[in-house]
């Protein structure tokens, strides 16, 4: 199955979290990699760390701010990708790809690359969950289960700042 969690609200990796336990509760091989950001930045990280061990990879160099800075985090995005293709081919369930399609909205991976992996775990019978903002009709339309998360209210509106544990 292709998954997407997608939308302007907060949840995302959260449920794509949510989605490697169930996985694992049941038994199947998860791999989760996380674009853009560096290991340690997020609380889920250390869990899913624990849990994966080295199907676990947070990859990234921060969030993609400046284009001065586009090589740098392209160079990092392709790592992962051919790090999730060899995982694919190493006989895995599932494979969780956290800010995918904020990562393809910048141009930093291509709707080709996509296509390929999507191929490629269909291929090999590997389900693909992919999370971030902003998911395209072309991706939507492949998808079996798509999720819109919709942002109704958030404390960053009133001036409150990320809180450890909630945002991070």
């Amino acid at each position: 199955m292709l998954i997407i969690y997608t939308g302007q609200g907060k949840g995302k990796t959260s449920a794509a979290t949510g989605q490697a336990i169930r996985a694992l509760g049941q038994g199947l091989v998860v791999v989760f990699g996380q674009f853009l950001k560096r290991d340690g930045q997020a609380g889920e990280q250390k869990i899913l760390g624990n849990l994966l061990g080295q199907n676990f990879w947070a990859s990234g160099i921060g969030f993609f701010r400046q284009e001065t800075e586009r090589k740098k985090h392209q160079k990092k995005v392709l790592e992962l990708l051919q790090w999730a293709e060899q995982k694919v081919d190493s006989g895995i369930d599932m494979l969780i790809l956290d800010e995918a399609i904020y990562v393809l909205n910048m141009n930093l991976l291509q709707r080709q690359d996509i296509e390929n992996l999507i191929t490629h775990c269909r291929e090999h019978d590997v389900h693909l969950v992919l999370t971030g903002r902003g998911a395209p009709e072309w991706l939507i339309e492949q998808a079996d289960l798509v999720s819109e998360i919709r942002e109704v209210k958030h404390p960053y509106r009133t001036g409150i700042k990320a809180q450890k544990g909630i945002e991070f």
